[in-house]
């Protein structure tokens, strides 16, 4: 019996110190963690977490990747204010966030990762609306249209009559910028009734819910929900990662980017992750159905990090039905 207890005792014992040195190192580890704060659009969220995922695991648990979804102007907000390292971008740096990032002193280099054909989904049920022109989005989507145009039956003739429920990204959302440029002609000008969210699963839930429902987000949504979907097509161009790649899915073809603070581009973490996102963003651009740059693109987003070429090929605008080969040969302005 006192054996047994002994043995217990001695069990207890070392238990306890085995527990004790664990919470030790567990402190010591948690302390030498270098952590990347990256925030932005929703719609890089899935290839940025992707590479952060599979970069925090090549790292051993030595660099912790947070990746937010603010939305690309919510990104940049924060972005600009200095507090995150890293920021997801659907569309383009603009003029007034390039003026707050040079007010807070935050230069940042550009860098495109991948293509995106943004889709215009409706309910599988829908069995009317398989090609939309751009006028028609834009008799729905445009100012003039809230609180009139409220029925399919007015979109075209022949369409039934169906109350149109609107689904969209939200006001912070890089995605509703630049699907108001291409549709409606001017950023950010939309009719307001609609179901907003910054979050695309929650506009994937809605309209997957709604026979009668209409929204708009990035590929990658729609290819992760295609039994819960229907795809339209865009002037009698469907997307895909051909119709992106030969140009002919305009003007819903799109850059999307990661930007990096001035601020954060010297510290021996980011540089690595950068460097990791960059030698695998093809991969996994196509894992989640966007449309990879050719590899020379990758190369010369390096280069361009490495010399810290800061500024925007966009000089702080839109711009609309870009093709891949022509946003390469721009050159970076401040």
């Amino acid at each position: 019996m006192n054996f047994k207890l002994n043995s217990l005792t001695v069990l207890g014992v070392t238990s306890l110190v085995a527990a004790t040195f664990g919470l030790t190192m567990s402190a010591v580890q948690s302390q030498s963690v270098s952590t990347i704060t990256v925030d932005g659009s929703s719609t890089v969220f899935p290839i940025t977490e992707a590479a952060a995922e599979d970069f925090q695991k090549a790292q051993g648990g030595r660099v912790r990747v947070t990746v937010g979804v603010s939305g690309t102007g919510g990104g940049f907000k924060k972005f600009c204010r200095g507090e995150t390292a890293i920021s997801n971008a659907s569309r383009p740096i603009l003029q007034k966030e390039i003026s707050d990032c040079k007010a807070n002193g935050v230069r940042y280099v550009e860098l495109p990762i991948a293509y995106d054909a943004l889709t215009v989904v409706v309910n599988p049920q829908n069995t009317w609306a398989k090609s939309l022109t751009v006028a028609e989005l834009k008799k729905i989507w445009e100012p003039g249209a809230q609180g009139k145009v409220s029925n399919w039956s007015q979109v075209r003739s022949g369409f039934p009559n169906a109350p149109l429920k609107l689904f969209g990204p939200g006001t912070n959302s890089g995605t509703f910028d630049y699907f108001t440029e291409a549709v409606v002609g001017k950023a950010k000008s939309s009719r307001g009734d609609f179901t907003a969210s910054e979050d695309d699963n929650v506009l994937v839930q809605g309209i997957s819910r709604d026979k009668n429902a209409l929204g708009y987000f990035g590929y990658a949504y729609y290819a992760e929900n295609s039994k819960r979907l229907k795809a339209v097509a865009v002037n009698g161009v469907s997307p895909s990662e051909a119709t992106v790649k030969n140009g002919s899915y305009t003007p819903l073809s799109r850059p999307l980017f990661i930007y990096v603070s001035s601020k954060s581009i010297d510290k021996p973490e980011v540089k690595q992750f950068v460097k990791f996102y960059l030698q695998n963003a093809a991969k996994f651009s196509k894992e989640v159905r966007y449309v990879a740059l050719p590899s020379s693109a990758y190369t010369t987003a390096q280069s361009h990090f490495n010399k810290k070429r800061f500024g925007s090929v966009f000089g702080g605008q839109e711009a609309v039905g870009l093709k891949i080969d022509e946003l390469m040969r721009r050159d970076a302005k401040e």
